[in-house]
């Protein structure tokens, strides 16, 4: 049986290593996009984080791995591999220690350019599209491509679309996204994209005013709620002006609807 052959656990049984460079170390956890892999992910950040390892200078969690970057004057890679391995398998953070934020979100028109065609794709009005949109609870599967853009699982099935063919050089700041399986927040920023765009939220999801710039983070749990024009111009003006708009909520049980 292969490391990834489990049969409780989708990831794999120990943690495989891959130097990348002189000074940094990627450990990889599963190989596939799944919330128990990712759950260890950001287990194994917090643990490490803990222990203070000699040398480690930054740690970056994807799906399912987690980007060691170290000194390469005060700790090496098999030094790195040994500290993980001594924390194997981490311990998972309290399903109740997770954050949930509840995100406003302004559909369709100016503001969701595809939802129309989203909407046709699927055979659906986009009233229908929206409800399926919000219905979910979303895990932020991992920070990445631009500061604050957070990629999302949970993604309704009967929303699951292709990205576009052509990318777009250039989306709006804070929109809300679907590409493939996966859903989006973009950071509030000008950024390219072949994702379909369903809305816009005016929740920073950066902000480097803020003591932590970061929103959201691996494990936190996103939900969306539609609001009309004139709230969100409301909203907008009061994150504009440095006001927090979303404020994390404890959080207790499974994401529904995430994907594996």
């Amino acid at each position: 049986m292969t490391d990834a052959e489990t049969i409780h656990h989708p990831g794999y049984r120990q943690p495989r290593f891959l130097p990348a460079g002189d000074a940094a170390l990627s450990v990889e956890l599963g190989d596939a996009i799944d919330e128990t892999i990712n759950a260890r992910v950001v287990a194994l950040e917090e643990a490490l984080a803990a222990r203070h390892v000699a040398g480690v200078i930054e740690t970056v969690p994807t799906y399912r791995s987690l980007l060691v970057l170290f000194d390469p004057l005060v700790a090496t890679h098999a030094g790195i591999a040994a500290a993980v391995r001594e924390l194997w398998p981490p311990p998972e953070r309290a399903a109740g220690a997770r954050r949930l934020w509840r995100v406003p979100v302004c559909y369709g028109g100016e503001m969701g350019a595809d939802l129309d065609f989203v909407a046709r794709a699927h055979d659906l009005t986009t009233d229908e599209v929206v409800a399926l949109h919000t219905a979910p609870t979303y895990r932020v599967y991992m920070i990445g491509f631009a500061p604050g853009f957070a990629y999302l699982g949970g993604l309704d099935e009967r929303l699951v679309t292709s990205r576009r063919e052509v990318p777009r050089p250039k989306t709006p700041p804070g929109s809300i996204s679907i590409g493939g399986r996966q859903a989006a927040v973009s950071p509030p920023m000008e950024v390219p994209s072949g994702w379909h765009l369903l809305g816009r939220t005016a929740a920073r999801s950066y902000d480097p005013r803020r003591e932590q710039p970061f929103l959201f983070g691996p494990g936190d749990l996103i939900c969306f709620h539609a609001v009309d024009a004139a709230g969100h111009a409301a909203l907008i003006r009061a994150a504009e002006a440095g006001e927090e708009i979303v404020a994390p909520e404890e959080a207790g049980g499974a994401p529904s609807g995430a994907t594996s």
